[in-house]
């Protein structure tokens, strides 16, 4: 608390207004001498008020006016409005909002003071954060005491805030405050990074930037670059209308931006040289290097955001994107060749989205893309599959023996008791259906979307070495420092100060394996409890569809009994649909608790275990039902007569006669259209208008108004409303389960990659437009790959080619099939299939209690029914036993699964070697690009060793001074004369 004491230069009202450069920190507020500590409280106090009217006379000056008014901000194109400082020089590189609050005692007296109707309403709508309850009386000792240490958390906030920017002037940041804004409660600070920071910071981080150097780009052979020139004009009108998406034959030869070298670059145009997503990222790094040191422990940017000594901080976007003095920007140009559903058909301008947005994010939309092109083959092979299954129903033996009634087949009850006989006529419907997903092109499509998987892969390797040349990231690393998290400081401050007398001051405290061992524990009991709850609900869904069947099977209404597999059929996945969406929000959730426990040291560290636990919570959550129809149930049912119950008397459901096929195909296509329709698409839509239409009916403020409010905003006060950016692992979650819907479980599902096709389209415009309008601007990351997903990706291609092949031998029909019309078939035909598939129960063999309530239900009395399975008939020696049938079709299976997986696995194996990882131009490109770069510095030497070294001037940001070294004054502005 010494600070109360301690004027601080770097505010001081003469300073800033005597320096001949532009002050690094001009400030809404003016100091005189230090008085008392309680003074100095209340003037620091009354310096962050929004002050309405009469208020303004109080000890409150603008930077450079002795009035009460502000300087109104001027921007170089002449609005008002721009993402400038009030020099209108000075471009606003990031933006921290921090909470102004004010003492009860003048909360008390500025009520007195009266505004207009609109901005009293404006601020009673909009100021929740920093809303409080009706004033109490002030004889209340409980609300006064309440109201004292509100005040004093604020006052402390605020003291780390002014050691925070103080730090920040001495790394050479310029700031402005605006405490007036038209957000009641809200206070920003605007960042700005002067050239010779920016030409600082680059060199630090590596920054590869554009030389003055240029060369020729060729992509092949002459026959290879006239090819690749024709499919370009044919496909012109698929291309966006963006400069930055074209083909270009010279290409400038980058290198790490160095300050000593910098005579190899264009600096003709510094405005421009460093572009805003440049110069946020690199204002970032040094906020999140900057360090606030008085409190217990040192605080990052972090750290001052999550204990809420600033609110939020982000970078501006570009301008506006609608409205008539809406000028040309990036932003704009993004909205209406991206984020447009009336582009859908037009390929992506990842370039431009790279420009504004960084590599990470345009990575994402990159290989978005590029498997959305992909789906395209797979989705028409699945739909002439679908379309072969159709045109080959009527010639299907097996179902029009199914469907013929002089077959006369008598079936065994579905159910005990209240089930009767019934005939196999009956289940025509569903015989014919699963036909159009089970036959013989399935396996060939199984095949078929093996490879295309390994192809994907490879073609995004490729794709992505070819934007990691463009991009000029061939040598990024990982060498960047990761800064270490909030929670992880928090923890480790905690720990030294239990530790502060057992331990000596060299050593370093951290966090060890044992501090974390109860996290451990504590995450590993709860991911196996969520597991065993995902499988508690599936088998309760099962209990759902055992008593349903039973209950409509006595029921008495005719409607109810005439389709009784589709209703619970369709019922139970749209059960399991809701189920699946509500545990995908809760998983969530837990994944990033048990994440938080684990206090992982680094941003990175977190990302990468919370992945691994949502991914592993989700896909259990939205594949275990599949599993259980593709490959348990009908596989533990019994046999007439000795039946398998659970939970009582519950017998375990049975697969209809066709197979399981068709009701895993229609749990795959509610699950995937329902998650895809209502948790991707609705929710991405729904949400954020139900939000904004939440925030209007609060705000008492009619369109209009809004519209004029809106117009007299600046932009970072129209970006503080947008929603915060949350990361891209929400997408890449939601694509990873959708490609497992599509290579996984395809062979029971052709039509999947055309669903996934549709809703991609869709899902891309949905995405831009959701970052171009509806959240803040994020920081441009550097990243050369797409990281962990990639490695997901791969193993469910893998995992793919296993699970199909068991699909294909033990869900399908088509093993079985198979072995009948090679081995048992008289006739070598697919005639008398049905009847060998069936084995035969005397009805006297059943349990007592389990035989059918009404057994004269066909009319005649039944001594025989029927039941699919490979057994021995009553009759014979050893009767219900598995027949010798049954193991040689086992057998077969069997063998299928290992061919089907050997024979796939090597034809990857050969795709994936015959196809290398990065194009052959672009090797001879980067070849190219070292040798240019190599005689470009033995060019450089030479020039050095013949010109006088007296005669060697350029134009340099590393001066002798204290500025080049970051160790300005504080009160000193940063001199532009050696940079400019």
């Amino acid at each position: 608390m010494e600070r109360h004491d301690e004027p601080s230069e770097s505010f001081n009202h003469h300073d800033c207004a005597e320096e001949l450069g532009p002050p690094p920190f001009c400030s809404c507020e003016h100091t005189g001498d230090p008085q008392q500590e309680e003074t100095a409280i209340m003037r620091r106090t009354d310096i962050y008020l929004p002050v309405p009217g009469e208020e303004k006379n109080l000890d409150v000056d603008f930077i450079g006016t002795k009035g009460t008014e502000s300087i109104p901000m001027k921007t170089l194109n002449g609005s008002s409005l721009g993402p400038y400082f009030s020099d209108g020089r000075r471009r606003v590189d990031y933006v921290l909002a921090y909470s102004i609050q004010k003492p009860s005692s003048i909360r008390r007296q500025s009520s007195k003071f009266g505004e207009n109707n609109f901005i009293r309403r404006l601020r009673r709508s909009m100021s929740m954060r920093s809303s409080r309850a009706p004033l109490q009386p002030k004889e209340d000792p409980e609300i006064a005491a309440q109201e004292q240490r509100n005040d004093y958390h604020e006052d402390d906030k605020r003291f780390r805030r002014e050691e925070f920017e103080e730090n920040l002037l001495e790394t050479g940041l310029e700031l402005e405050k605006d405490e007036e804004s038209k957000i009641p409660g809200i206070g920003f600070l605007k960042i700005h990074a002067p050239w010779n920071i920016l030409c600082r910071e680059a060199e630090f981080m590596k920054l590869k930037m554009p030389t003055k150097k240029v060369y020729d780009v060729k992509q092949g052979s002459n026959v290879v670059e006239k090819i690749r020139m024709f499919i370009h004009k044919i496909t012109a009108p698929l291309h966006p209308q963006v400069d930055a998406n074209r083909p270009q034959s010279v290409k400038p030869l980058s290198h790490p931006f160095s300050r000593e070298k910098q005579h190899l670059f264009d600096l003709s145009d510094r405005d421009r040289f460093f572009d805003s997503k440049t110069r946020s990222s690199i204002v970032f790094e040094v906020l999140k290097r900057t360090k606030c040191t008085k409190a217990k422990y040192s605080m990052g940017i972090t750290s001052l955001l999550a204990n809420g000594v600033y609110m939020s901080a982000y970078p501006l976007h570009d301008g506006d994107i609608e409205g008539v003095n809406a000028e040309p920007n990036d932003r704009k140009l993004l909205y209406e060749e991206w984020a447009s559903y009336s582009v859908f058909y037009k390929y992506q301008p990842i370039g431009l989205i790279r420009k504004y947005f960084g590599e990470k994010v345009g990575l994402y939309f990159a290989w978005l893309g590029v498997y959305t092109q992909m789906l395209i083959p797979a989705a028409i092979v699945g739909v002439i599959v679908f379309l072969y299954g159709c045109a080959t129903v009527d010639d299907n033996i097996p179902s029009m023996e199914i469907c013929d009634p002089r077959n006369n087949i008598t079936m065994c009850p579905l159910c005990d008791r209240a089930c009767s006989y019934w005939k196999l006529a009956t289940a025509c419907g569903t015989a014919r259906a699963s036909h159009l997903f089970d036959n013989p092109a399935t396996v060939f499509f199984s095949i078929f979307m093996s490879l295309w998987a390994v192809l994907f892969m490879e073609h995004w390797k490729r794709r992505q070495m070819r934007l990691n040349y463009i991009w000029d990231l061939t040598g990024f690393g990982e060498e960047e420092e990761d800064h270490n998290r909030a929670e992880y400081e928090f923890r480790v401050m905690q720990k030294s100060m239990k530790q502060e007398h057992s331990t000596s001051k060299d050593e370093k405290v951290k966090l060890t394996c044992t501090d974390r061992m109860p996290a451990y524990v504590t995450t590993v009991v709860i991911m196996i409890f969520m597991i065993t709850v995902t499988f508690a609900i599936v088998f309760g869904v099962i209990l759902y569809r055992i008593s349903i069947k039973a209950a409509l099977h006595i029921s008495t209404y005719p409607a109810a009994r005439a389709n009784i597999r589709a209703t619970v059929k369709t019922t139970a996945a749209i059960i399991n649909l809701i189920i699946i969406i509500i545990l995908d929000e809760i998983y969530g959730a837990i994944a990033r608790w048990l994440t938080t426990l684990e206090v992982p040291k680094t941003d990175k560290s977190f990302e990468e275990r919370l992945i691994f636990k949502t991914f592993i919570l989700k896909f259990v959550n939205a594949f275990t039902p599949i599993v259980y129809l593709a490959f348990f149930r009908g596989r533990l049912v019994g046999r007439p007569g000795n039946y398998l119950y659970v939970v009582g008397s519950y017998r375990m459901e049975e697969c209809a006669h066709a197979g399981c096929l068709m009701e895993l195909c229609i749990q795959l296509c509610i699950t995937m259209l329902g998650k895809q329709l209502i948790q991707n698409n609705l929710f991405e839509i729904g949400m954020p208008k139900l939000k904004k239409l939440l925030r209007k009916r609060k705000s008492e403020i009619d369109s209009k108004q809004e519209e004029e409010l809106n117009k007299t905003m600046h932009r970072y006060e129209k970006d503080h409303f947008l929603g915060p950016f949350i990361g891209l692992n929400p997408e890449y979650m939601e694509m990873i389960i959708q490609f497992g819907m599509v290579t996984l479980f395809v062979a029971s599902f052709p039509l999947a990659p055309l669903f996934a096709l549709l809703n991609n389209i869709i899902e891309i415009r949905l995405d831009a437009k959701k970052f171009v309008t509806e959240l803040r601007r994020p920081i441009a990351l550097r990243a050369k790959d797409i990281g962990i997903w990639y490695n997901l990706l791969r193993g469910l291609s893998k995992v793919a080619v296993i699970v199909n092949a068991f699909v294909i031998s033990f869900t399908s029909d088509f093993i079985p099939r198979l072995v009948y019309q090679y081995t048992y078939s008289p006739d070598g035909t697919m005639h008398g299939f049905i009847n060998h598939t069936l084995s035969y129960f005397n009805v006297s063999d059943f349990q007592p209690g389990t035989d059918p309530l009404e057994p004269m239900h066909l009319g005649y009395k039944v001594d025989i029914c029927r039941y699919k399975d490979y057994r021995e008939p009553p009759w014979s020696n050893t009767p219900y036993e598995l027949s010798k049938e049954f193991w040689a079709i086992l057998a077969a299976r069997l063998t299928f699964v290992i061919v089907f997986q050997n024979v796939v696995m090597l034809m990857s194996d050969f795709v994936d070697w015959l196809i290398p990882d990065i194009p052959k131009d672009i090797s001879l490109q980067i070849h190219k690009e070292k040798i240019l770069m190599v005689e470009l510095f033995m060019k450089e030497e030479q020039g050095k060793r013949l010109a006088p070294r007296d005669n060697h001037s350029q134009d340099n940001c590393t001066p002798s001074s204290p500025v080049s070294q970051g160790q300005q004054p504080r009160s000193r502005p940063i001199s532009h004369t050696s940079c400019s």
